[in-house]
């Protein structure tokens, strides 16, 4: 029996996106990124299909280690780093590297005697203002790090995009170079680029780029889909019409009476709502797909359930498939009603909402 609310991954998409990644970078190492659960899609799933790439990228040590355990043999690098000793020790003994951030992990690398077990990425801040050595203390701590016998050498370096999303911003444009000339000549691989920066910035492209969210067949930027920019997307979010009903004009559907009927027409009901990860402030008229084709959101969003008016499907049914995103509908149409980011959707998929791989079905 099909679960009511269920999230199909088609896998074989993934390595389509690697090698659409390969065609922009073709002589980058890829570090493919999967934390937060692989945006969602579910970390060590993602992995396993990932495997042909360089190395991974997670956010926290935690993530690293059930990767490790798990079997995965890839170089992993832990965005975050890590903020204490006992950080440190896990790091080196699952083979992580660690992303070098702060001064406080520096002192930490300064007082262990360890000969050369754990790899690193220096991480220069070129205007993101989160993680990472301003310009002026980049060397000084490079060279200090070069003295610590418990890091591998040579010490590979890495800053990070804010507005590469925007192809109009020369923001980018001044973070590349401010990292160029900051490194300079210092030995070491460099990654700047991620999944906008690969797509947009040539220049942001070194010895290793991050894609992240274009591996998932999404798009980074807020006025195309990840299909038009020739990526599969991976995730469709399913369910099904649990009711259809008709209602008159005057009549208000949901929370608050928030729609109302201009004209009588028929409302479907269907099994989804936040508590299954769709949007909460989705908009009346939002797309939603009944038997393929069209239909608008009208009401709130509730915890389990959505109404769509179903005016031009008459024949509609309980039962008949209902499609969120995915199959025709772009993630990323679903995220610009509900004003956000397609990220969130995907990644905000709960476990009430059954994950199917497309092979399965």
């Amino acid at each position: 029996m099909m679960p009511t609310a269920y999230a199909v991954l088609d896998l074989n998409a993934a390595e389509h996106n690697v090698q659409q990644v390969r065609s922009y970078a073709p002589d980058a190492k890829i570090m493919a990124v999967i934390k937060a659960n692989g945006y969602g899609h579910g970390l060590l799933r993602i992995a396993k299909a990932l495997q042909n790439v360089d190395a991974f990228a997670v956010a926290r040590v935690d993530e690293g280690i059930l990767l490790r355990k798990a079997g995965i043999k890839n170089r992993i690098a832990v965005l975050e780093g890590f903020i204490c000793a006992e950080e440190l020790d896990a790091l080196v003994n699952y083979r992580l590297d660690a992303l070098v951030h702060s001064f406080a992990q520096l002192e930490i690398f300064e007082s262990r005697a360890e000969q050369v077990i754990c790899a690193i990425w220096l991480k220069l801040d070129t205007g993101m203002n989160r993680l990472g050595f301003k310009p002026n203390e980049f060397n000084a701590v490079y060279q200090r790090l070069s003295r610590c016998s418990i890091i591998r050498q040579p010490i590979s370096l890495m800053t990070h995009l804010a507005n590469a999303d925007d192809r109009l911003d020369a923001a980018t444009l001044k973070q590349i170079a401010l990292f160029n000339e900051t490194v300079g000549l210092l030995p070491g691989q460099r990654s700047i680029a991620n999944s906008a920066g690969i797509l947009a910035w040539k220049e942001s492209i070194s010895d290793w780029v991050r894609p992240g969210v274009m591996l998932y067949g999404i798009s980074p930027f807020p006025d195309s889909t990840g299909e038009q920019l020739g990526l599969k997307p991976i995730m469709g979010l399913h369910s099904r019409l649990i009711a259809v009903k008709p209602i008159a004009k005057g009549d208000k559907v949901g929370y608050a009476g928030a729609w109302i009927c201009e004209k009588p027409t028929t409302v479907g009901v269907v099994a989804i709502g936040y508590g299954d990860g769709y949007p909460r402030y989705a908009k009346a008229g939002t797309p939603v797909l009944v038997n393929g084709q069209r239909v608008p959101l009208i009401g709130r969003v509730s915890m389990d359930m959505i109404t769509v008016d179903l005016e031009t499907q008459p024949r509609a049914k309980p039962g008949d498939p209902v499609t969120l995103w995915g199959d025709g509908l772009a993630v990323e149409e679903i995220a610009r009603c509900a004003d956000t980011i397609p990220y969130t959707l995907v990644c905000g998929v709960t476990q009430r909402v059954q994950i199917v791989e497309k092979a399965e079905l």
